[in-house]
């Protein structure tokens, strides 16, 4: 059914339980801020709106302002919340994957650090190879053709376009696996660390799709699970609030929900398809008739490969658009 061991991915978390504490409080202090940002735009825009006849009806607007501020935000913080806890976590879980011997507590933090820097001079460098690493990875994912590339049965067009929705949503997590491979492999260009990864990973698409799409089911049921337990609390904390803002309740549910999958459930479904990855790939090297395919499918796989070519400076490139 699937290729990957749940209970070696539970093992892992807890042997990596300081990157979990970490990301539950950067996590869940984002969600605390969209609370408060939310709910201080609410009180703001209720307050005035009230003012004549108004009747406070300016509460929702309030709110949503409030919400669009800590998404922006947090749309600049996330290039260094990647460079920090995502890679610094993969890291560690690389080294345990490979049974090494890791530090405990904050130690665990700063060697993985440490590590993540040894790579990625700058967290801009890093921003840079993951944002090129998403491009590519979207378009294989495009070239994959959904049911008939997994089981090829004619006349199913409608449920094709919903499994292939299903696939894009699944390999959310496909380019943390490149960056664990880069990492995995020790010093060197990550460029070209990157441009093998990838053709690698192409080569082992239909195997690590297939484990891709159970993980991504399992974390959305349980994530869907999260939501209802705690859209009660929640509703009853914008209660209390001034105004009408019971549709923000659900939004700012939804970012609470968002918080338990990415700080406890993300790391579980990266170990998992990391497994998969690694036991794939053993062995292999890069087909160079995928590297030629990939070039002709994808702008910013051919980006990727000029870089090979360049002197590792840790400079970032230039975001180009997606082909």
């Amino acid at each position: 059914m699937w290729d990957f061991s749940l209970g070696a991915s539970f093992a892992a978390m807890v042997r990596t339980a300081p990157f979990i504490v970490l990301r539950m409080a950067i996590y869940f202090g984002i969600a605390l801020l969209y609370i408060i940002a939310t709910g201080v735009g609410g009180a703001l825009g209720y307050g005035f709106t009230s003012i004549g006849e108004g009747e406070g009806a300016g509460a929702m607007y309030g709110a949503l302002f409030g919400f669009a501020g800590a998404s922006g935000v947090l749309y600049f913080a996330r290039e260094y919340i990647l460079y920090l806890v995502k890679a610094g976590h993969i890291a560690v879980l690389v080294y345990h994957y490979d049974g090494k011997d890791l530090p405990a507590g904050k130690g665990q933090i700063d060697f993985a650090t440490a590590e993540v820097k040894k790579r990625f001079a700058q967290a801009s460098l890093l921003f840079a190879i993951d944002q090129i690493i998403k491009g590519v990875i979207k378009a294989i994912t495009r070239t994959l053709s959904g049911i008939a590339f997994i089981l090829p049965i004619p006349g199913l067009q409608n449920l094709m376009q919903m499994v292939n929705a299903v696939i894009r949503m699944s390999l959310t997590y496909v380019d943390e696996i490149i960056l664990a491979h880069i990492i995995r492999e020790g010093d060197g260009n990550p460029w070209e660390v990157s441009r093998k990864g990838l053709i690698l990973y192409a080569q082992n698409a239909k195997t690590i799709v297939k484990n891709a799409v159970w993980l991504s089911l399992f974390m959305w049921l349980l994530t869907i699970v999260i939501f209802f337990v705690l859209l009660a609390p929640v509703l009853a904390l914008m209660a209390v609030l001034p105004g009408n803002i019971g549709f923000v309740g659900f939004v700012v549910t939804f970012i609470v929900a968002w918080s338990f999958k990415a700080a406890l459930l993300e790391p579980l479904a990266i170990y998992a398809l990391m497994q998969v990855y690694f036991k794939a790939i053993e062995g292999q090297e890069p087909d160079p008739e995928w590297d030629e395919r990939l070039s002709k499918l994808s702008k910013k796989f051919r980006k990727l490969k000029d870089k090979v070519t360049d002197k590792f400076s840790g400079s970032a490139p230039e975001p180009s658009p997606e082909k």
